[in-house]
This record gives C-alpha cells, sequence and structure tokens, in this order.
C-alpha cells in the first residue's frame, strides 16, 4: 500500500472585524480586481496573524507592509511582521488551487511562505501549509510542509536569535558603523544621501521604507572590476521603535545606469559570530533586495555581499 502524504492545517472562522476590514481595504482600490487581490490578501495576513498569536509569537501587523495603504496600490503583497524575526507571506487560494502565484517582489525578502485557503464565503479559512522559500512564480501545493513545521521553524529562529543576544562579544571591529549616531545626523565617510547615490528622485518607491525611516544613507559596493553590473548600492535605514529596540532596513539597488541587480548576488545579515540569520539572491530580473529586522541597542551585526568570489563587509552596531 502506498504510503499517503498527511498535511496538518488549521481550520477556523474569519471574524466579522477582520472581514470588515478586508472589505474597506477593498474599496480603496481603483478597480475591482484590485480591491479583489488586497481582499484577499488582507484576509490571509490577518488570519495568519490570529494564529501565530494564538500559539504565542509576537507580531507587528500594523506595521506590516500588507497594512500600508501605499503598498496595497503599489504591490501584491500578503506580509506579516514577526517582531525580531522578519517578515513572513501569506499568500491567499480559493478551493481547488493547485499552484500558488508568488509575486516575483517578495521572492526575495520573507522568512517564509505561508498558504491560506479562504474559503468561497469569506467566513472561515484554512492554513494548508508552508516552504521557507521559492525561487519560481509558480509554488505547488504538494510541496507545502506541514504547519507544526511553521511552528518548528519560527520557534528555531526565536531561539537562535537568543542565542545570538546571549553570546555577543565586546570585542568588535573599530570600523563598526554606529547607527545611532545617524539619528544625529553623524554619518560615516562613504555613506552618502540616497537620492545622490542612486541618482533618483526622492518619489521613487523602489526605495520607500529607506525613505520613510528616520535616518538613512546609501554606499557605493564595488564587487569586480569586469563590469558595471558589479557594482551595486548597500542602502541601509533605521527607524526606532522605543528607546532600547529600533527596525533596520537593508536594501541592495542596481547602480545609475543599471535596470536589474547581478545574478546570483547573495545578500546575509550576520550576527556578531559571523553566522548568517537573514539571506536572499538576486536572479535576472531582481531590481533590488529588500531585508527588514528588529535590533537592540548594544547589538553588533554585518552586512555580506557576495558575486562569485568577491565579498564584502560592512560592519554595524545599534
Amino acid at each position: 500500500m502506498n504510503a499517503m502524504r498527511v498535511l496538518s492545517t488549521f481550520t477556523a472562522p474569519i471574524s466579522p472585524k477582520e472581514r470588515e476590514r478586508a472589505e474597506q481595504f477593498s474599496r480603496q482600490q481603483a478597480t475591482p480586481e484590485k480591491g479583489e487581490q488586497v481582499r484577499l490578501n488582507t484576509l490571509a495576513v490577518s488570519f495568519v496573524n490570529f494564529y501565530l498569536e494564538c500559539m504565542g509569537f509576537e507580531t507587528l501587523l500594523e506595521n506590516s507592509d500588507s497594512w500600508n495603504p501605499v503598498q496595497q496600490t503599489l504591490t501584491d503583497t500578503a506580509a506579516l511582521r514577526l517582531k525580531n524575526l522578519g517578515d513572513l507571506e501569506c499568500r491567499p487560494v480559493l478551493a481547488n488551487t493547485q499552484f500558488i502565484y508568488i509575486p516575483p517582489e517578495v521572492q526575495s525578502s520573507r522568512i517564509g511562505y505561508v498558504i491560506v485557503q479562504i474559503h468561497e464565503s469569506f467566513r472561515e479559512a484554512t492554513i494548508l501549509g508552508f516552504v521557507k522559500q521559492v525561487s519560481t512564480e509558480s509554488l505547488s501545493i504538494v510541496q507545502l510542509q506541514p504547519l507544526e513545521k511553521l511552528l518548528e521553524y519560527l520557534e528555531d529562529l526565536s531561539q537562535a536569535r537568543q542565542a545570538k543576544l546571549s553570546s555577543r562579544s565586546p570585542a568588535v571591529s573599530k570600523n563598526r558603523i554606529n547607527l545611532k549616531q545617524w539619528l544625529d545626523n553623524i554619518f560615516e565617510a562613504g555613506w552618502q544621501e540616497i537620492s545622490t547615490v542612486l541618482e533618483l528622485q526622492i518619489a521613487e518607491p523602489a526605495w520607500r521604507n529607506a525613505r520613510n525611516a528616520s535616518a538613512s544613507r546609501g554606499k557605493k559596493i564595488d564587487l569586480g572590476k569586469q563590469t558595471i553590473s558589479q557594482s551595486v548600492v548597500l542602502v541601509v535605514a533605521v527607524n526606532p521603535e522605543n528607546s532600547r529596540e529600533m527596525d533596520i532596513f537593508v536594501e541592495v539597488h542596481p547602480t545609475s545606469g543599471q535596470t536589474y541587480l547581478p545574478s546570483n548576488l547573495q545578500v546575509s545579515v550576520l550576527d556578531v559570530a559571523g553566522v548568517a540569520v537573514m539571506e536572499a539572491s538576486s536572479r535576472n530580473t531582481n531590481k533590488n533586495i529588500q531585508l527588514q529586522f528588529g535590533a537592540e541597542s548594544g547589538e553588533y551585526f554585518s552586512v555580506k555581499l557576495a558575486l562569485g568570489e568577491a565579498i564584502a563587509i560592512e560592519d554595524f552596531i545599534i
């Protein structure tokens, strides 16, 4: 007898409050098609938010891109931010769906992808499973891991962060960039205003997170001498949550005159021990890479850019 693949799921009602919120977001869109997209994304995000809160995870729903009216309109985002962990993409599907669409703009900046089936009445939903990473716009339903694996994965991420905080060493590079000083308009040499280093207008949506942050700067990073496409612009922005915690935005963009990032560019956020805690890579059509995470005062991290054998690392302290 063939073994059956058992996929644990979670089904529950969608509250009237969440249905009303989804309807409100939907009405703000210019077309019925966009309104329906936003409605389904909102329902999926709010449902996963409810589930993870029940499981004891701390979420930042209102700080998520999916709750931002501008991002709802400009992108197809269903991101739910988890405190100190990153953004979890909550993709909605309807009944009998065999393949899930993953928009290109969310394929390189998420800690995972949760698939949520929205029932026809919009009164009930089911979390079908998740995957850690995606590499194409089409994800087969048979690729999903069981829901309990999601909880194990998030718990592992949380424990890794706690271990990092408890083991961090005070012996750090003197060249670390002090991001707290950026809030006082004190910037290290080589870090320029983003509009200067990217040669873009202030309204450019590609670096929206940095534009809206309390302090931000960009720096051209040379990853090789063969072609201009091997240079990129690293953007870092900070936004204080309170006296001890900050939201950190790390973005990588092509240099002026280039449309896309170099293919197979690896971007990693490293802890003080040099262990990667977040990673993303580019393909031929990536216009940027964006990573977001939280950090506390006194914490160290590094950003590593790797393209083939060429490596550049920038060190930071909060």
